[in-house]
């Protein structure tokens, strides 16, 4: 676990979500855990990778979180892929509805990690990228990286 310049322990991150999505608005909420799930989230056997957040009945729902079973658990132990249910005031829960009827914005997990002791995640409403976007930041990325390297090595020489 790392921690970040506010003071908050982040657990995990959804390193896809930035190369596959452009992200918008950003809310932090809280989720509803059970039993061992955060047990098992503080040693770090969580994966955001392929997880989403979907509005059903008025609540906020996250899907495809993996969340490994507790290594000292016992019958206890929780199903790894459950659905869980996020927090969110009824405002907010509104304004993510409406933004997400638009056509092509979904709700991405961004981030896990521990805030005063509770675990939160950081949402995203995000768009898909295109083929060529995705290669576009790539390139980018990459030059960038040459840039940094080449002031590297003049430095040093």
């Amino acid at each position: 676990m790392e921690k970040s310049k506010d003071g908050t322990k982040i657990i995990c991150f959804n390193k896809m979500a930035r190369l596959n999505f452009d992200i918008g608005d950003t809310f932090d909420v809280g989720i509803v855990l059970q039993g061992t799930e955060v047990k098992s989230i503080r040693e770090g056997k969580v994966n955001l990778k392929d997880s989403y957040a979907f509005i059903n009945a008025g609540e906020v729902f996250l899907y495809e979180m993996h969340i490994s079973p507790y290594s000292f658990g016992n019958r206890y132990n929780h199903d790894p892929l459950r659905t869980r249910k996020l927090l969110l005031h009824k405002s907010e829960i509104k304004k993510l509805y409406s933004k997400t009827r638009e056509k092509g914005f979904s709700l991405i997990p961004l981030k896990l990690y521990f805030k005063s002791g509770k675990v939160k995640v950081e949402l995203g409403i995000a768009k898909g990228k295109k083929t060529h976007d995705k290669r576009e930041d790539l390139r980018k990325k990459s030059d960038q990286r040459d840039i940094e390297r080449a002031f590297r090595e003049r430095d040093k020489g």
